[in-house]
């Protein structure tokens, strides 16, 4: 079975960036192709208002990062945040990251705010929890590229963690077998996240952008997250008409 994703694109990236990654949505695209799970993809930038027709139906919808917060009260972020919990009350699959993965646990119970540990740049590890047939091919410990500012504090009440470590305890969680978030970017590549460390020097600080730069030495885990999440979807997944 093919899978059909619904890729909710909630950014568009910064004007210089543009004509080499295009957009999250396509940096996802090329994520997921380089993993063996059977997926198309549609996607819809919310920002700009676009979503599927009321009839569509996907075997999942994914919520990409920001440079927003997910706390934020801006026109188009309310409308997503109805959307999404009108997709969860009908029992679809979701998936966030970053922003998307702090959008989700605001929105079912818990709590994202402006971390006081400050951004969160460069490649990052984190410590996995329970396993789930879902998570193959197994990893002992999970790297991913990461940029953010913002974390989740506290997790909606049915939520599990996936992974954590001390300086983001809730980097992933799940909902059952119905929603799965991660706080990091399987979608980055090492050269864009130098590319954003570069643009945002000056904000970050030489401490924080030099420790992220050198972190960048690091291979990171993204493909394997990507097939962690389309076996998520495809673990009892309903097909789409």
């Amino acid at each position: 079975m093919t899978l059909n994703i619904c890729i909710l694109e909630t950014d568009v990236l910064r004007p210089e960036l543009v004509e080499q990654y295009h957009g999250y949505g396509r940096m996802f695209e090329n994520l997921f192709a380089r993993q063996p799970i059977p997926a198309r993809f549609t996607v819809f930038n919310v920002m700009n208002g676009e979503y599927p027709d009321e009839g569509a139906r996907y075997d999942a919808y994914l919520v990409t990062g920001s440079k927003a917060d997910s706390f934020a009260t801006d026109p188009w972020i309310e409308t997503l945040k109805a959307f999404m919990l009108d997709r969860y009350q009908r029992g679809d699959k979701l998936l966030g990251i970053c922003f998307g993965h702090q959008l989700l646990a605001l929105l079912l119970g818990g709590k994202a705010e402006r971390a006081t540990q400050g951004w969160g740049v460069g490649t990052h590890e984190y410590t996995l929890a329970n396993r789930t047939p879902w998570m193959t091919p197994e990893i002992e410990t999970l790297t991913l590229l990461i940029s953010h500012q913002d974390q989740v504090t506290a997790l909606p009440a049915n939520a599990s963690v996936v992974a954590s470590s001390e300086f983001c305890p809730f980097a992933a969680y799940r909902i059952g077998d119905q929603v799965l978030c991660f706080q990091g970017h399987p979608e980055f590549v090492h050269d864009y996240s130098r590319a954003l460390l570069d643009i945002r020097q000056q904000h970050l600080g030489e401490q924080v952008y030099n420790s992220g730069i050198a972190s960048l030495d690091k291979e990171h885990q993204g493909i394997t997250v990507a097939e962690w999440m389309m076996r998520f979807v495809a673990h009892d997944a309903r097909p789409a008409p």
